[in-house]
C-alpha cells in the first residue's frame, strides 16, 4: 500500500472518529429541546463554530502522529512533492466532493420552504458537509487504486 493510501486511510478514519465523537458529545451536553427546537438556533451554531477548529486541530495532531508512526514503522520519509498524477486525483476527488456537498445544501433548503421543522436545515448541511469530505476521500482512494 502506497504512503497516499495510508494517508487517505487515517484521515478516513479520523473524520469518522472526530464527527462521531463529537457529536456524542455535544448531544450529551445539549440542553433539553435545544435541538429540536424551531427558534433556538444558537445550539446548531455553536455546534458548527466548535466542530470547524476543533476537527482541524486533531486532524493536524492525528497527521502529524501518522508521519511519526509510519517513519518508525516502515523507515520511509513523506513524499517532499506532488506530481500532476496526485494533484489529478485531488482535483477529481475536490469534484466528488462539491458534488456531494452541493447536493446537500440544496436538500437542506426543503425544510425551509415547507412546512418541516428548521432543525432538518442544520441537520442536513452539518451531514451533507461531513459526507461530502468521507466522500472525497473514498473518492481519492478509489482513483489511487484505479487511476484516472
Amino acid at each position: 500500500m502506497s504512503y497516499q493510501e495510508k494517508k487517505i486511510f487515517v484521515s478516513i478514519i479520523s473524520n469518522i472518529l472526530i464527527f462521531t465523537l463529537y457529536t456524542l458529545y455535544a448531544l450529551k451536553n445539549a440542553e433539553e429541546g435545544s435541538i429540536t427546537s424551531a427558534s433556538d438556533f444558537s445550539f446548531w451554531g455553536s455546534f458548527i463554530l466548535v466542530l470547524l477548529p476543533v476537527s482541524i486541530v486533531v486532524k493536524i495532531i492525528i497527521h502529524i502522529v501518522f508521519v511519526i508512526l509510519n517513519k518508525i514503522a516502515t523507515n520511509e520519509d513523506a513524499p517532499a512533492f506532488e506530481d500532476e498524477f496526485d494533484k489529478l486525483i485531488e482535483l477529481k476527488a475536490d469534484r466528488v466532493s462539491l458534488y456531494v456537498f452541493f447536493l446537500g445544501f440544496i436538500l437542506s433548503m426543503v425544510p425551509l420552504v415547507t412546512d418541516l421543522p428548521t432543525y432538518l436545515t442544520f441537520l442536513l448541511l452539518i451531514l451533507f458537509g461531513f459526507l461530502s469530505d468521507l466522500m472525497g476521500r473514498f473518492a481519492q482512494l478509489f482513483f489511487y487504486r484505479k487511476g484516472v
